[in-house]
């Protein structure tokens, strides 16, 4: 056989749902038959993209790994002519285990098993999964079959390759080292790696160093969409050979899967390796881990120019933040949308920062959805909604998705009820008014003749507060209900660490959009969205009226002039301590040091203060943070309790703690 030239290789990015068995089959299918229209000879597809990364103890269930084979061997015929990696559980032994299976000419060739597993902030994966060793092949039985399974190179018409799936790469003994040791000459990464801000960088560091590290060719295949969801998969996908970047996916896409497609130089990377790399002639041990099979390469004459370089502009952009915020949250909220077959979402509009990001967050989902798969395909995935096929407009369409509800008392101002107006009309939304003052009233005097007590503010300031609140509930669940929607709770990051959300009231909701974002950040990226916006969407003017408000949760008397940093502290400072005492976990005196050196301005005294308030509303929380509707993760600090941050409803109180505080603070004098 002559010696290998180019080969034409591919990634997938695949929006799968946990057990959504026949949908993940149509979507990898479809990403297979797309891949070999394209010429592509070796194709790796998402880290478990049979049953889906996401359905956690599900993953225990027998039958999920019983059907998890079947559909593996219903795709078979699909790989005639084609080599691709497809990722699913399987048990062995008393074991669960996260496998790649490489099948290539409708022939099951093995399954190379994931090394190592994270447990950090989301994953979970040791509580479902078992590490396999390195340097150890078995055999496992599918469906009555026998087949090589565990730490595997396969060798397949004479390109070998081998797996790193996910956090194989991430860590500082990462399986790539043995395999380049083992001369591979791809190394394919199926991976389900979450969106957080930023983390496309790194990912793009370790594909270029290994390629480069290990003169291989790398396929990094990711998930795409909110799957399950908390997690958002930005579907970035990477090609790179040698240290140079051939192509990349677009992320945040809208569409079922995307391909990336790359032709590799192995002759190149063989001869780079020659000259770059001291060769061992293989052990027997090694020899006994190759799965070799036949296979024919189609001969590339004209090899495909790296596509690595065609990135949207926004990718580049100096707010690349703002934008990647916008972006996760349209998409995570548009599969919310449909992978529940809500009609639609409903949103408490107070005229406020929170509420008035969620509202417009929606009116962004829709924009960027009909950006990237057109009417016809935003049609196509919301065709379960009654009559939205026959909509023509896209106003039309924003009113049969958004409803904004104003629900005033006595304690709301006419600026805030303008600038919920106002909003509502830019974004096309449905709004709705109602009057819940008698409402209110009607509680009040109920419970007034029950207990025989007369409520006053000076007694019963957080009761009436919160009656205020809970009140609008009811009549949201209702309008929500009535429509089909998914009632979208407003409560920032912010509010949750603090507990200053009240239960059954701003925090009523299916979904919390903001849950994993900081109130300093989010006042900030508002601003962005009146003065410049993503790209493709531009300004929102009507966010002015908005924006040019102090927050207040409008729950005293006017006459108090109540705002939410005088019932808590600057919400500058509040976003940096969320960090340091949560994500960081540092003491509330090593705080209050960094804080003197990062707020020097503010007073030493009342920075203290600041931290100590911090504390006592955090240990008094968490009973509240257990009954949040979920919310998106979109950087490294959450407070979701199932899934990020547990802390126990009951502690101390960090009450030596705070005493440490006190003490060094008095010696500061």
């Amino acid at each position: 056989m002559a010696q290998l030239r180019y080969v034409r290789v591919a990634t997938a990015s695949i929006n799968q749902t946990p057990m959504d068995w026949e949908g993940n089959k149509r979507r990898i299918v479809a990403a297979i038959r797309d891949a070999k229209a394209a010429g592509v000879s070796l194709l790796c597809l998402p880290e478990l993209c049979i049953s889906s990364y996401t359905c956690e103890d599900m993953f225990h269930a027998v039958y999920v790994h019983e059907i998890s084979a079947k559909i593996l061997m219903e795709v078979l015929p699909e790989s005639m002519g084609i080599t691709v990696a497809i990722s699913l559980p399987v048990s062995y032994r008393g074991g669960v285990y996260n496998a790649a299976a490489v099948i290539s000419n409708g022939v099951l060739l093995g399954l190379a098993a994931k090394q190592h597993l994270p447990g950090d902030g989301l994953h979970y994966e040791p509580r479902w999964f078992k590490p396999w060793p390195a340097g150890e092949r078995a055999e496992i039985g599918l469906l009555g079959q026998r087949y090589p399974f565990g730490d595997l190179l396969f060798d397949v018409g004479h390109l070998r390759f081998g797996f790193e799936i996910c956090q194989d790469a991430w860590v500082a003994e990462r399986t790539g080292i043995a395999l380049a040791q083992r001369g591979v000459d791809v190394l394919l990464n199926p991976s389900a790696s979450h969106f957080a801000f930023g983390k496309f960088k790194v990912r793009k560091r370790l594909v270029l160093e290994a390629a480069r590290a290990f003169g291989v060719a790398y396929l990094y295949a990711n998930d795409l969409g909110n799957s399950s969801g908390r997690i958002v998969y930005d579907g970035e996908a990477l090609i790179a050979a040698g240290g140079t970047l051939l192509a990349q996916s677009a992320r945040f896409s809208f569409k079922d899967w995307q391909l990336s497609v790359a032709d590799v130089d192995i002759a190149s990377l063989q001869m780079q390796r020659a000259k770059e790399h001291s060769y061992a002639p293989p052990s027997a041990q090694h020899l006994a881990l190759e799965v070799h099979a036949d296979f024919d390469y189609p001969e590339i004459t004209d090899p495909i120019t790296s596509t690595a370089e065609s990135v949207p502009a926004w990718e580049t952009s100096p707010d690349l933040k703002e934008e990647e915020f916008t972006r996760v949250q349209a998409l995570g909220l548009f599969d919310y949308l449909w992978k529940s077959r809500s009609q639609g979402f409903v949103v408490n509009l107070s005229g406020g920062i929170d509420s008035g990001s969620v509202a417009y967050l929606v009116f962004a989902m829709l924009k960027l959805a009909l950006a990237d798969i057109g009417e016809a395909g935003v049609k196509q995935r919301l065709a379960y909604i009654p009559g939205f096929n026959q909509i023509t407009t896209f106003e039309a369409m924003m009113k049969r998705l958004l409803t904004c509800v104003y629900q005033k008392t006595e304690n709301n101002s006419a600026t805030t009820e303008k600038a919920a107006r106002n909003l509502a009309a830019a974004l096309s939304a449905d709004f709705i008014f109602l009057d819940i003052n008698p409402l209110v009233n009607a509680y009040i005097k109920a419970i007034e003749s029950a207990t025989e007590t007369q409520l006053t503010w000076a007694r019963n300031d957080l009761a009436l507060q919160n009656i205020q609140a809970r009140t609008r509930g009811p009549s949201a669940w209702l309008i929500a209900n009535i429509r089909g929607a998914v009632l979208l709770s407003t409560s920032n990051r912010s509010e949750i660490a603090v507990g200053y959300a009240t239960l059954d009231g701003d925090t009523c909701g299916g979904f919390s959009p903001l849950a994993g974002i900081d109130k300093a950040y989010l006042t900030h990226w508002l601003k962005w969205c009146e003065e410049k916006g993503s790209e493709g969407i531009g300004p929102m003017p009507a966010l002015a009226d908005v924006n040019a408000q102090v927050p207040t949760a409008e729950l005293r008397p006017l006459s108090a002039n109540q705002t939410d940093e005088s019932d808590l502290m600057p919400y500058r400072i509040l976003a940096v301590l969320e960090k340091l005492a949560i994500r960081d976990k540092k003491s509330p005196t090593e705080i209050w040091r960094q804080l003197k050196v990062e707020f020097a301005e503010d007073d030493a005294l009342a920075l203290a203060g600041y931290v100590e308030r911090f504390f006592a509303l955090w240990a008094h929380s968490q009973w509240k943070r257990e009954r949040f509707a979920p919310g998106f993760h979109v950087d490294d600090v959450n407070f979701d309790p199932k899934t990020w941050c547990r802390f126990p409803v009951l502690c101390g109180n960090f009450d030596r703690e705070i005493m440490a505080l006190k003490e060094a603070v008095a010696a500061q004098g």
